[in-house]
């Protein structure tokens, strides 16, 4: 028996594309962009992560250096790093199968990374 779906809150870091590209991470999840929607811009990292775990959000960026060492501080959001390779179209594909299939707990407190081979 598959486990029960779940709609995450995601928050998109200034380096990724506005979240009305994602069509279909859009359809299922409550995205935000950290600049487009929260006009939070040039925030350093270690305040966007302080945002996301006020707001219980899943950090979504191509930034995976400066994010990975702040993983284990909070299990109020997550890191998902994503690949700088990948198209908008296979970001939004890619992040919604693994959305689909992971139950919070492997996500919140947790650095996942999605890349060509995932």
């Amino acid at each position: 028996m598959g486990h029960k779906w779940h709609k995450y809150k995601l928050l998109l870091d200034e380096n990724l594309p506005p979240r009305t590209l994602f069509r279909r991470l859009n359809s299922r999840h409550t995205l935000k962009h950290v600049v487009h929607d929260f006009h939070k811009s040039g925030l350093k990292d270690p305040d966007v992560y302080a945002f996301a775990v006020k707001y219980d959000l899943i950090i979504v960026t191509f930034n995976e250096r400066d994010f990975f060492p702040l993983t284990n501080k909070s299990n109020k959001t997550g890191i998902i790093s994503v690949s700088p390779n990948l198209s908008t179209d296979q970001i939004d594909k890619k992040l919604t199968s693994l959305l689909s299939r992971c139950l919070p707990s492997k996500l919140y407190g947790k650095f996942n990374k999605l890349s060509q081979e995932t």
